[in-house]
């Protein structure tokens, strides 16, 4: 009897062992599968920045192969500029002796025009001496218009190239520009504006918008195309709301 009762207490107390055992294990199974899980994904998570950082040294390559490229081109634009300049500034001192000629010819015309009576000039030779005066004028204006174009290019490309190279400096604008905005984007903060390269406006510039003499916004040019350009408003200078047919003015004007 007591061995019955011996052996039915050894029997309740490996039942009892086990529950606890299968109690725990069962307690322990979701702990478990949530650590795997979180491994999984960290593993995934791993992966990803991975593929994600091969990404962007990949495109950084690009991007660096394609500023070498752009500061090459630059450096021969630049090049080319400075060579027209150069030419345009022998052409404006060969011009500058013409004009020094054709006063001297106007003072020669005058005078003879007032010893017309004594020299015996006849009035076809006076008309034809006022007439080469004006050819020569009109060529002057036309020699010079061409040689602040290329001036006008010879800046645009020069601070192309400073940029590139790192160099950094107010840009100037011509004292006298001055615009209007025609179209405002208040979402993305840019402006379109009337004036363009031919009006002296140069990428990067940054100018002063303005409304009844009161400073509303700075901008800054991004891309400039014939008679227009587009600016971006720069951050913490919008004073107030930039609307259409606000005046624009250079932020750094040369000096004339």
């Amino acid at each position: 009897m007591l061995l019955r009762i011996s052996l039915i207490l050894a029997i309740l107390a490996g039942l009892g062992a086990g529950g606890v055992a299968y109690y725990e294990f069962s307690t322990q199974i979701p702990a478990l599968q949530q650590q795997r899980d979180k491994e999984k994904d960290d593993k995934n998570a791993e992966i990803q920045a991975h593929n994600k950082t091969k990404a962007t040294l990949k495109k950084t390559q690009a991007d660096l192969a394609q500023t070498q490229q752009d500061l090459a081109d630059t450096k021969t634009d630049l090049a080319k500029a400075t060579a027209r300049a150069d030419a345009q500034g022998k052409r404006a001192d060969d011009l500058q002796d013409k004009l020094t000629k054709a006063n001297a010819d106007l003072q020669e015309a005058q005078d003879m025009v007032a010893a017309y009576k004594a020299s015996g000039l006849t009035p076809d030779q006076v008309v034809k001496l006022n007439k080469d005066l004006i050819d020569a004028q009109k060529q002057i204006v036309g020699i010079t218009g061409e040689r602040d174009l290329w001036e006008r290019k010879f800046v645009s490309v020069n601070t192309k190239y400073e940029a590139l190279v790192g160099v950094t400096h107010d840009i100037l604008l011509p004292p006298e520009l001055k615009g209007k905005i025609l179209v405002v984007d208040p979402k993305w903060d840019f402006v379109v504006l009337d004036i363009g390269a031919e009006q002296g406006v140069i990428q990067d510039g940054e100018m002063l918008v303005s409304r009844d003499g009161k400073l509303v916004a700075k901008v800054i040019v991004r891309n400039v195309q014939k008679d227009r350009c587009i600016a971006n408003i720069v951050p913490g200078w919008k004073l107030g709301e930039v609307i259409e047919g606000d005046v624009v003015t250079p932020a750094h004007p040369a000096s004339s």
